[in-house]
């Protein structure tokens, strides 16, 4: 642990014109008394370390020292180029490897080039999860990720419906959808997707699998999302609308559906609006997402969904009546 936390002293000045005593001892997580103690260990090591006193003194590297620590390995290299997710690199127990390969990078840099991580770090951020998703990650998620890394098969069982099934996996890749993460595994000869919080417990072996030279995880995932989403759509309702409507159909509803709909729409009627046919995931799910077009859509099919809408709309009147027509004129 304290080699880790000496080499890691190192980079950092060697990052770096200079750092506090506070500063390194903020990044190492440890306190400014085992910084100095760190610092007075490396000078005897023979590495020039330098104490500027005073208010503004700190820690610096003379001579233009250079480690010759800063060679990535394979698990710092891999988690670099995630390295913008921080928060999928700490589900998948991968932060302090990214930080580790982080200050290697930046101690390679030339010193113009020194602050170019925390520039970007400054401009770019990714949030992946969605809003009012929880924030544990699932707990099985370290373990799979590393038979990911691996290439090594596992032992699951997953949670389906009411039951839960056990199945021999190859686990070839994660996917983090809006704060979900799945994964992308082959069972016997097939392909499948896993809910990861699903799992309910995971045995990872020594044994790897051979991946499939064709397989590539961005277009598996897409395929599958597609084939997912449309496996949704059951039912079909027939609407009129405004060009407004047209225009905030995709955001109330599935954004492919509602662009293959406008699409194939027909020519503008007489009052501008188009008949489009729209797949839903069902009616209900329908009346909720189109009750917010209000008057830039009208249902016409199927009956019962029409019904609906109809009865919303009266309710609406009455609930507003005097306001839209009133006092003296409201029925």
């Amino acid at each position: 642990m304290r080699a880790a936390r000496l080499i890691k002293l190192v980079l950092l000045l060697q990052s770096r014109t200079s750092m506090t005593g506070s500063e390194l001892a903020r990044q190492l997580e440890v306190s400014e008394r085992t910084v100095a103690r760190d610092v007075l260990a490396l000078s005897e090591a023979g590495v020039p370390v330098y104490a500027d006193r005073g208010r503004s003194g700190g820690y610096r590297l003379i001579g233009g020292y250079r480690t010759r620590l800063s060679g990535l390995g394979r698990t710092e290299a891999e988690a670099l180029f995630l390295s913008g997710v921080p928060s999928a690199l700490r589900e998948m127990g991968l932060a302090d490897a990214a930080s580790a390969a982080r200050l290697k990078v930046s101690a390679a840099l030339r010193p113009e080039l020194s602050d170019a991580s925390a520039s970007a770090a400054q401009r770019f951020h990714l949030d992946a999860p969605g809003w009012w998703q929880p924030a544990d990650p699932p707990e099985l998620l370290p373990a799979i990720a590393d038979a990911v890394w691996d290439d090594r098969r596992l032992t699951a069982r997953y949670r389906r419906r009411d039951a839960e099934v056990e199945r021999d996996l190859d686990p070839y890749g994660l996917v983090l959808k809006a704060g979900v993460w799945y994964l992308a595994a082959r069972a016997g000869m097939d392909f499948r997707v896993y809910r990861v919080d699903r799992f309910t417990a995971v045995t990872v072996g020594e044994e790897r699998f051979l991946r499939a030279e064709d397989f590539d995880l961005p277009v598996f995932w897409e395929d599958r999302s597609a084939e997912f989403t449309r496996s949704l759509l059951r039912d079909e309702a027939v609407l009129r609308l405004t060009p407004e409507g047209a225009r905030r159909l995709p955001h109330v509803t599935d954004r492919t559906a509602a662009r293959v709909a406008v699409e194939a729409a027909g020519p503008p009627d007489g009052q501008g609006r188009i008949t489009v046919t729209l797949g839903v995931e069902s009616l209900e799910v329908a009346y909720g997402q189109l009750l917010a077009l209000g008057p830039e859509a009208e249902v016409l099919a199927p009956g019962p969904l029409r019904e609906r809408f109809a009865s919303a709309a009266a309710r609406g009147a009455d609930l507003y009546g005097a306001d839209l027509y009133g006092p003296e004129r409201a029925p």
